[in-house]
Protein backbone atom coordinates (compact mmCIF):
# COMPACT_ATOMS: atom_id res chain seq x y z
CA UNK A 1 0.00 0.00 0.00
CA UNK A 2 2.67 2.44 0.78
CA UNK A 3 4.58 1.94 -2.25
CA UNK A 4 4.87 3.94 -5.42
CA UNK A 5 5.59 1.62 -8.36
CA UNK A 6 5.22 -1.80 -8.76
CA UNK A 7 8.35 -3.92 -10.99
CA UNK A 8 6.99 -7.04 -11.93
CA UNK A 9 10.16 -9.75 -13.24
CA UNK A 10 8.58 -12.45 -15.23
CA UNK A 11 6.77 -13.71 -18.10
CA UNK A 12 2.98 -12.27 -19.56
CA UNK A 13 1.59 -14.66 -16.34
CA UNK A 14 3.51 -13.50 -13.85
CA UNK A 15 3.04 -9.58 -14.68
CA UNK A 16 -0.53 -10.01 -15.13
CA UNK A 17 -1.02 -11.50 -11.87
CA UNK A 18 0.71 -8.82 -10.58
CA UNK A 19 -1.09 -6.20 -11.93
CA UNK A 20 -4.15 -7.10 -11.14
CA UNK A 21 -2.85 -7.60 -7.23
CA UNK A 22 -1.78 -3.88 -7.85
CA UNK A 23 -5.01 -2.78 -9.44
CA UNK A 24 -6.21 -2.94 -5.99
CA UNK A 25 -3.94 -0.48 -4.18
CA UNK A 26 -4.51 1.45 -7.50
CA UNK A 27 -0.76 0.96 -7.96
CA UNK A 28 1.35 1.33 -11.51
CA UNK A 29 3.29 -2.16 -12.37
CA UNK A 30 6.34 -1.86 -14.97
CA UNK A 31 7.05 -5.26 -16.40
CA UNK A 32 10.36 -6.51 -17.28
CA UNK A 33 9.76 -9.83 -19.59
CA UNK A 34 11.79 -12.46 -19.02
CA UNK A 35 9.51 -15.19 -20.62
CA UNK A 36 8.73 -15.70 -23.97
CA UNK A 37 6.19 -12.95 -25.50
CA UNK A 38 5.82 -10.63 -23.00
CA UNK A 39 3.26 -8.13 -24.43
CA UNK A 40 1.84 -6.73 -21.51
CA UNK A 41 6.12 -6.03 -20.17
CA UNK A 42 7.39 -2.22 -20.38
CA UNK A 43 10.89 -3.60 -20.24
CA UNK A 44 12.83 -6.49 -21.72
CA UNK A 45 15.52 -8.26 -19.69
CA UNK A 46 18.47 -6.91 -22.10
CA UNK A 47 16.94 -3.06 -21.83
CA UNK A 48 17.64 -2.34 -17.65
CA UNK A 49 19.61 0.45 -18.37
CA UNK A 50 16.49 2.37 -19.05
CA UNK A 51 15.27 1.90 -15.81
CA UNK A 52 16.74 5.58 -14.93
CA UNK A 53 13.46 6.91 -17.14
CA UNK A 54 11.38 5.29 -14.25
CA UNK A 55 13.26 7.27 -11.78
CA UNK A 56 13.44 10.50 -14.23
CA UNK A 57 9.19 10.34 -14.39
CA UNK A 58 10.01 9.82 -18.04
CA UNK A 59 7.27 7.42 -18.81
CA UNK A 60 3.33 6.94 -19.47
CA UNK A 61 1.19 4.83 -17.85
CA UNK A 62 -1.62 2.89 -19.75
CA UNK A 63 -5.01 2.04 -17.98
CA UNK A 64 -5.98 -1.33 -18.81
CA UNK A 65 -9.98 -2.71 -19.00
CA UNK A 66 -10.30 -5.51 -16.35
CA UNK A 67 -13.63 -7.83 -16.02
CA UNK A 68 -15.61 -8.78 -13.05
CA UNK A 69 -16.53 -12.75 -13.24
CA UNK A 70 -19.14 -13.79 -10.80
CA UNK A 71 -20.91 -17.14 -9.96
CA UNK A 72 -23.58 -18.06 -7.51
CA UNK A 73 -23.69 -21.08 -5.45
CA UNK A 74 -26.61 -21.45 -2.87
CA UNK A 75 -27.04 -17.68 -2.82
CA UNK A 76 -23.49 -16.66 -2.18
CA UNK A 77 -21.64 -14.65 -4.97
CA UNK A 78 -18.30 -15.70 -5.44
CA UNK A 79 -16.01 -13.21 -7.78
CA UNK A 80 -13.19 -13.02 -9.48
CA UNK A 81 -11.43 -10.46 -11.62
CA UNK A 82 -9.49 -11.42 -15.13
CA UNK A 83 -7.04 -8.82 -16.88
CA UNK A 84 -6.76 -11.24 -20.32
CA UNK A 85 -9.76 -13.66 -20.10
CA UNK A 86 -12.76 -15.81 -19.07
CA UNK A 87 -13.01 -19.09 -20.40
CA UNK A 88 -15.73 -21.47 -20.53
CA UNK A 89 -14.90 -25.12 -21.81
CA UNK A 90 -14.87 -28.51 -21.72
CA UNK A 91 -12.92 -30.76 -19.23
CA UNK A 92 -10.86 -33.80 -19.87
CA UNK A 93 -13.97 -35.54 -22.48
CA UNK A 94 -13.48 -34.40 -26.15
CA UNK A 95 -17.36 -33.54 -26.14
CA UNK A 96 -19.03 -30.31 -27.46
CA UNK A 97 -20.48 -28.00 -25.25
CA UNK A 98 -23.93 -26.40 -25.72
CA UNK A 99 -23.82 -22.73 -24.43
CA UNK A 100 -26.00 -20.05 -24.13
CA UNK A 101 -25.16 -16.44 -24.15
CA UNK A 102 -27.06 -13.22 -22.79
CA UNK A 103 -26.38 -9.65 -23.51
CA UNK A 104 -28.15 -7.80 -20.62
CA UNK A 105 -30.51 -10.31 -19.85
CA UNK A 106 -31.58 -10.47 -23.86
CA UNK A 107 -30.46 -13.86 -25.80
CA UNK A 108 -27.38 -13.35 -28.46
CA UNK A 109 -26.91 -16.60 -29.45
CA UNK A 110 -26.35 -20.46 -28.61
CA UNK A 111 -23.19 -21.86 -29.21
CA UNK A 112 -21.69 -25.55 -29.85
CA UNK A 113 -18.18 -25.44 -29.57
CA UNK A 114 -15.33 -26.67 -27.70
CA UNK A 115 -16.12 -23.64 -24.96
CA UNK A 116 -16.10 -19.80 -24.91
CA UNK A 117 -13.64 -17.19 -24.57
CA UNK A 118 -14.63 -13.72 -22.82
CA UNK A 119 -11.35 -11.46 -23.17
CA UNK A 120 -10.76 -8.06 -22.56
CA UNK A 121 -8.73 -5.80 -24.72
CA UNK A 122 -5.12 -6.85 -23.42
CA UNK A 123 -6.42 -10.24 -23.72
CA UNK A 124 -6.99 -10.42 -27.12
CA UNK A 125 -3.34 -10.93 -27.85
CA UNK A 126 -3.64 -14.15 -25.99
CA UNK A 127 -6.02 -17.21 -26.27
CA UNK A 128 -8.53 -15.42 -28.27
CA UNK A 129 -6.03 -14.48 -30.72
CA UNK A 130 -5.31 -18.55 -31.47
CA UNK A 131 -9.20 -19.27 -31.90
CA UNK A 132 -9.32 -16.48 -34.15
CA UNK A 133 -10.43 -13.57 -32.56
CA UNK A 134 -9.19 -9.54 -33.41
CA UNK A 135 -6.05 -7.75 -32.00
CA UNK A 136 -7.61 -4.92 -30.05
CA UNK A 137 -6.08 -2.17 -29.05
CA UNK A 138 -5.43 -2.70 -24.78
CA UNK A 139 -6.33 1.17 -23.97
CA UNK A 140 -9.91 0.78 -25.56
CA UNK A 141 -12.71 -0.81 -23.34
CA UNK A 142 -14.98 -3.59 -24.83
CA UNK A 143 -15.56 -6.66 -24.02
CA UNK A 144 -14.71 -9.34 -26.80
CA UNK A 145 -16.52 -12.78 -27.22
CA UNK A 146 -14.21 -15.53 -29.12
CA UNK A 147 -15.97 -18.94 -29.97
CA UNK A 148 -13.58 -21.93 -29.63
CA UNK A 149 -13.97 -24.41 -31.96
CA UNK A 150 -16.97 -23.70 -32.91
CA UNK A 151 -19.11 -26.15 -34.78
CA UNK A 152 -20.89 -23.84 -36.96
CA UNK A 153 -19.73 -22.26 -40.64
CA UNK A 154 -21.04 -18.82 -39.38
CA UNK A 155 -20.33 -18.51 -35.57
CA UNK A 156 -17.78 -15.06 -35.31
CA UNK A 157 -15.86 -13.32 -32.29
CA UNK A 158 -18.18 -10.19 -31.29
CA UNK A 159 -17.46 -7.16 -29.64
CA UNK A 160 -19.73 -5.87 -27.16
CA UNK A 161 -19.18 -2.26 -25.62
CA UNK A 162 -17.94 -1.32 -21.82
CA UNK A 163 -21.24 -1.51 -20.13
CA UNK A 164 -22.46 -4.83 -21.52
CA UNK A 165 -22.96 -7.58 -19.04
CA UNK A 166 -22.81 -10.74 -20.11
CA UNK A 167 -24.33 -14.24 -18.91
CA UNK A 168 -23.21 -17.71 -19.73
CA UNK A 169 -24.76 -20.98 -18.93
CA UNK A 170 -24.45 -24.11 -19.67
CA UNK A 171 -27.74 -25.71 -21.90
CA UNK A 172 -27.53 -28.97 -20.37
CA UNK A 173 -26.58 -30.63 -16.50
CA UNK A 174 -23.89 -32.65 -18.92
CA UNK A 175 -22.64 -29.45 -19.84
CA UNK A 176 -22.00 -28.14 -16.42
CA UNK A 177 -21.01 -31.41 -15.48
CA UNK A 178 -18.03 -31.60 -17.47
CA UNK A 179 -17.39 -28.09 -18.12
CA UNK A 180 -14.78 -25.25 -16.28
CA UNK A 181 -14.43 -21.77 -16.27
CA UNK A 182 -10.24 -20.65 -15.90
CA UNK A 183 -9.92 -17.36 -15.33
CA UNK A 184 -6.55 -15.66 -16.76
CA UNK A 185 -5.31 -19.10 -17.36
CA UNK A 186 -4.35 -19.62 -13.56
CA UNK A 187 -8.07 -20.14 -11.51
CA UNK A 188 -9.54 -23.19 -12.55
CA UNK A 189 -13.34 -23.78 -11.22
CA UNK A 190 -15.10 -26.90 -12.08
CA UNK A 191 -19.02 -25.47 -12.68
CA UNK A 192 -20.91 -28.70 -11.41
CA UNK A 193 -20.36 -26.98 -8.38
CA UNK A 194 -22.60 -23.80 -8.97
CA UNK A 195 -26.04 -22.84 -10.02
CA UNK A 196 -27.04 -20.62 -12.71
CA UNK A 197 -25.12 -18.61 -14.73
CA UNK A 198 -21.55 -16.85 -15.40
CA UNK A 199 -22.19 -13.22 -15.41
CA UNK A 200 -19.20 -11.32 -17.03
CA UNK A 201 -18.86 -7.19 -17.09
CA UNK A 202 -16.05 -4.43 -16.87
CA UNK A 203 -14.67 -4.22 -13.76
CA UNK A 204 -14.75 -0.92 -11.38
CA UNK A 205 -11.01 -1.71 -10.80
CA UNK A 206 -8.38 -1.03 -13.80
CA UNK A 207 -5.06 -2.20 -13.99
CA UNK A 208 -1.99 0.51 -14.59
CA UNK A 209 0.94 -0.79 -16.95
CA UNK A 210 3.95 1.63 -16.76
CA UNK A 211 5.40 2.01 -20.44
CA UNK A 212 8.89 3.60 -20.79
CA UNK A 213 9.31 3.19 -24.77
CA UNK A 214 7.78 5.32 -27.36
CA UNK A 215 6.55 2.26 -29.57
CA UNK A 216 2.97 2.07 -30.33
CA UNK A 217 0.70 -1.35 -29.22
CA UNK A 218 0.80 -2.47 -33.07
CA UNK A 219 4.48 -2.00 -33.33
CA UNK A 220 4.64 -4.14 -30.25
CA UNK A 221 2.68 -6.96 -31.65
CA UNK A 222 4.47 -7.32 -34.82
CA UNK A 223 7.93 -7.23 -32.94
CA UNK A 224 6.84 -10.08 -30.89
CA UNK A 225 4.89 -12.58 -33.29
CA UNK A 226 7.95 -12.00 -35.66
CA UNK A 227 10.45 -13.08 -32.99
CA UNK A 228 7.93 -16.02 -32.64
CA UNK A 229 7.96 -16.96 -35.87
CA UNK A 230 11.37 -16.91 -35.89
Amino acid sequence: KSCDTVLCIGGDGTIIRCAKEAARYEKPVLGINVGRLGFVAGLEANELGRLSDLIHGEYTTEERMMLEVSLEENGYIKRYYALNDAVVARGTLSRILDLRVLLNESNVCDYRADGLIVATPTGSTAYSLSAGGPVIDPRMRCILLSPICPHSLFTRPVVFGEDSELAVMPLSELGAEESYLTIDGVISVPLKTYSGCIRIRKAEISAKIIKLKDLNFYEVVNMKLAERRA
